[in-house]
């Protein structure tokens, strides 16, 4: 695989780049969301902001495993881009549909164990209530988000990003208009407070689906319009649910991980929290990065092993992973460098200064592991491989990274340094074994990922009146 003949070209970067930087600012965008949320119950009350966040946290956690199991499209529909299967294709992206509308149903009935759940992790009583209003009012979007992933997907596959980042602009232009009606009760609407917030935030979502589904339609309709025989069809369904089912474990797992980290540190105190909460933000942030390059280098993989290229496969790869491995370096040198100016940039009480500035450089530490781990993951997932890296996200996680934490920050009376520590522990080893593991594969024989009989060497064709004829290019 580390052959000087299959060294990334320029115009592997080139390709990486563009099919990048568009995804990164979507990441970005999502998040944008959230912290204009933050920021606007903020102005409400203390409760409302900590509903709120405790709200969003426990939503976006589940809907983060359907995001993930909805991943299984990168390889499905980049694997048949490659392939030229116009069949593959349109069965990817209406089952994707179909797998939408089904996970919708357990994700929007876990909603409803909000309370319950908060009472168990002992959270305010004055909070409650509210951030439990909160998740209950943002169950009729769980849907359109997750068909605006089915679309995302989709769209990132055939390399037309233009139309998701123009949604999540207005998104983001439509939540903070939406804010500042429903919380703050502006013309004419009641004052609504955290509920208002998720008012948005559902409004938002359903915006999210339906515009991204008028923009990619030029992309897209061929492969809509009618319904493609065979789509319902028990057992390939199933292999797409057993195959994206890993990608949403994962992503729990890791959140799960991060997410215990926090708790700890509530059990050292107040400023614990607060300056794990800087820097781990800022860590978030520079993740994206990473997650972008992820997301284009499994493109990329899959395009070349629809193309029956392991050369392709290998320089791909590789260009992703320098990519990523290079920028989360300059982020860990800044975070090494200007800890303390970087900490001051989201809190001005000094003993929370002092405290993220010794957080900072250790997360400067992990950088690279973090952004190592990440893309090794999305080029697994690219070829198809998503099981394994889940059994390491366990490992690496839960069995490395928290009992280093617990055994640091508890044991050896580290405080949150201790607890931080872990985090280098269990990144270190998830990236390692996940570099491992991708040498081997995509040293080894390429072959597509079999959802239906028919994927092979030779695709059928699907033909519809206003679909291209396998002659002539999709787009």
């Amino acid at each position: 695989m580390f052959g000087p003949a299959l060294r990334p070209t320029r115009a592997d970067f080139a390709a990486l780049l563009r099919l990048a930087l568009p995804i990164v600012v979507v990441q970005v965008g999502m998040m944008a969301m959230g912290v204009v949320d933050t920021m606007m119950v903020g102005h409400v009350s203390p409760q409302a902001l900590a509903a709120a966040a405790l709200g969003n946290l426990f939503s976006w956690g589940l809907a983060s495993f359907g995001t993930g199991v909805l991943m299984v499209l990168d390889p499905v529909i980049a694997q048949a881009r490659g392939a030229r299967d116009e069949q593959a294709i349109a069965l990817g992206i209406q089952r994707g549909f179909v797998l939408a509308a089904v996970l919708s149903v357990p994700t929007a009935l876990a909603h409803l164990g909000a309370g319950p759940f908060f009472r168990l992790l002992q959270q305010p009583a004055d909070v409650i209530p509210l951030a439990t209003g909160y998740v209950y009012r943002v169950i009729p979007g769980v849907f359109p988000f997750l068909a605006f992933v089915v679309l995302r997907q989709t769209l990132q596959a055939f390399h037309r990003t233009r139309p998701i980042v123009a949604t999540i602009v207005a998104a983001n232009l439509a939540n903070a208009a939406l804010n500042y009606l429903f919380i703050f009760g502006k013309l004419g609407f009641p004052a609504m407070g955290v509920l208002g917030s998720a008012w948005a935030t559902t409004l938002s979502r359903w915006w999210m689906g339906l515009a991204l589904l008028v923009l990619a339609w030029p992309q897209v309709g061929a492969y809509l319009r009618h319904e493609v025989p065979g789509v319902f069809r028990r057992r390939p369904l199933w292999r797409l649910v057993e195959v994206g089912v890993p990608i949403g474990g994962q992503m729990i797992l890791e959140m799960g991980a991060f997410g215990s980290i926090a708790l700890l540190m509530g059990w050292l105190g107040t400023i614990q929290i607060a300056a794990h909460q800087v820097a781990i933000n800022m860590a978030a942030l520079t993740f994206m990065v990473p997650v972008g390059v992820a997301s284009a280098g499994a493109v990329l993989v899959g395009h070349a092993v629809g193309q029956a290229d392991p050369n392709g496969v290998r320089r791909s790869s590789l260009a992703a992973l320098a990519t990523g491995a290079g920028f989360m370096s300059l982020t860990a040198v800044s975070f090494l460098t200007f800890p303390g100016a970087l900490a001051s940039l989201y809190s001005n009480d000094a003993t929370v200064l002092a405290l993220a500035a010794t957080l900072i450089p250790i997360a400067g530490v992990f950088q690279v592991f973090d952004g190592l781990q990440a893309v090794s993951m999305g080029l697994l997932r690219g070829l198809g491989d998503t099981r394994a890296p889940m059994w390491v996200s366990v490992l690496g996680f839960w069995c490395v990274g928290l009992p280093v934490s617990l055994l640091l920050g508890f044991g050896a009376h580290l405080g949150a340094r201790g607890l931080w520590w872990g985090f280098v522990a269990g990144l270190g080893a998830v990236a390692i074994v996940l570099l491992v593991r991708l040498r081997r594969l995509a040293g080894g024989n390429i072959a597509r990922l079999q959802i239906d009989e028919h994927t092979g060497p030779h695709p059928v064709p699907f033909v519809t009146p206003e679909a291209p004829t396998p002659s002539e290019p999709a787009l």
